[in-house]
């Protein structure tokens, strides 16, 4: 059986609250990217599944397909204040292909456990024959937790 999702965790030294409202800020997405890809975002704070707000992107970061600047829509999926946020994305490649991202926070003594998850399992039969993913290795979201832990902890 082929994964189709991967999931890492951390433990981090700070409230799930705190480390939720980051991940709520389209600019908090930028600031803990460890890929690259994302170079801005713009749009209101997140406050519950339905919610959109727009990065811009450059696939160059990545140097695996000649997308150069785009820009995505981030579509929240699901939402459970200071406890989850999964979202996928909308942009030049139509239909949109489904992958999803995501963080689970968990409030642990010293801390928060955060998992963060890529999930690619849902999408288009086309997507999957080009082989093209995951996109984002297991290292970058490793990568990224750390960031994150950056970010947040005093």
């Amino acid at each position: 059986m082929t994964t189709e999702r991967f999931e890492v965790q951390r433990q981090v030294a700070a409230s799930p609250e705190k480390i939720f409202a980051l991940l709520c800020e389209p600019a908090g997405h930028v600031a803990i990217d460890s890929s690259g890809m994302l170079q801005s975002a713009e749009g209101k704070p997140v406050r519950g599944a339905g919610d959109e707000f727009v990065v811009h992107m450059d696939r160059e970061a990545l140097n695996d397909y000649p997308l150069g600047k785009y820009d995505v829509t981030v579509i929240i999926t699901r939402y459970e204040q200071a406890a989850l946020i999964e979202w996928t994305i909308s942009g030049q490649i139509q239909p949109p292909i489904r992958h999803l991202y995501g963080y689970r926070l968990e409030a642990r003594e010293g801390g928060t456990l955060v998992t963060s998850y890529y999930d690619w399992s849902e999408i288009e039969e086309r997507y999957r024959e080009a082989n093209i993913f995951p996109v984002i290795p297991e290292a970058g979201l490793r990568a990224t937790l750390g960031i994150l832990a950056r970010n947040v902890e005093q």
